[in-house]
């Protein structure tokens, strides 16, 4: 056996340990702030708890992930924060995208996102809060949604091509169980609705009296990475504001779009 043999099985667990580490981070950014325990990152993951166990005192060792002492939840670690603030291209979307969140959140008097795609993932960017009495907030900075899970999850999802889309959506399905009026079928037709209109529809799908509206924002080349979205309270919503939001975001990606590139 040559030394490039040799070096194919290494190189190949040296891979597969990034992978597991990089979803493991990704389960406790989606826990939020409270962050999640062992036990429920060995099972976002659907990683054996022993391996949960020692990837995670790794992380803890590098700063990546933290545990205070006497808490048994895991959140993000002081070197994700550090890391954070290298200029990267999120950071630039924020930048840009920011001032045009704010605005739709005046505008429709409603909370306004901006959700960027990542892997089969929409994390929140930016939120800004409308002036309506009732605050809706069901997704907070940093929060991260199945494609397809909510307005500006389910834009994205309908950005990708036909293939990519339908291995997305596979992958997803299983983490639909919190979810029971989701699944397969009817996220093929929230696609085809946004196909159609343009703006991707989430009533009370992902949260019972939830409303939430969302658009694709054009990229310059390749697939369309952000969406910008509206969320209200089921009880506020009317025909005629809908129609209203529906312009208004609109507008907002046009305007933003007009704005010059980083």
């Amino acid at each position: 056996m040559d030394a490039m043999t040799q070096d194919q099985p290494q190189a190949a667990a040296g891979t597969q340990a990034v992978r597991r580490a990089a979803a493991m981070l990704r389960a406790i950014a989606k826990a939020g702030a409270l962050g999640d325990t062992l036990a429920g990152i060995a099972r976002s993951t659907a990683l054996p708890r022993p391996t949960v166990h020692r990837m995670l005192k790794c992380l803890q060792d590098e700063g990546l992930v933290e545990r205070l002492p006497g808490d048994k939840c895991y959140r993000m670690g002081p070197l994700v924060h550090e890391l954070g603030l290298t200029p990267a291209s999120s950071a630039m979307d924020v930048a840009r995208w920011r001032p045009v969140v704010e605005a739709v959140a005046r505008r429709t008097g409603v909370t306004a996102y901006l959700m960027r795609r990542s892997g089969v993932e929409a994390v929140c960017l930016v939120k800004a809060d409308g002036r309506a009495v009732i605050r809706f907030v069901p997704v907070e900075v940093g929060q991260r949604r199945l494609l397809g899970v909510g307005a500006g999850a389910t834009a994205l999802l309908s950005a990708l091509d036909a293939g990519p889309r339908e291995d997305v959506i596979r992958a997803v399905v299983p983490g639909l169980q919190r979810h029971p009026r989701l699944d397969a079928e009817s996220l093929r037709a929230a696609v085809k609705l946004v196909q159609r209109t343009g703006v991707a529809i989430s009533q009370g799908t992902v949260v019972e009296d939830g409303f939430g509206m969302g658009v694709v924002i054009p990229a310059a080349a390749g697939t369309p990475r952000l969406a910008l979205s509206i969320a209200a309270h089921a009880s506020t919503v009317t025909e005629s504001r809908i129609a209203a939001w529906k312009r208004m975001l609109f507008d907002a990606v046009a305007e933003g779009g007009d704005q010059p590139s980083e």
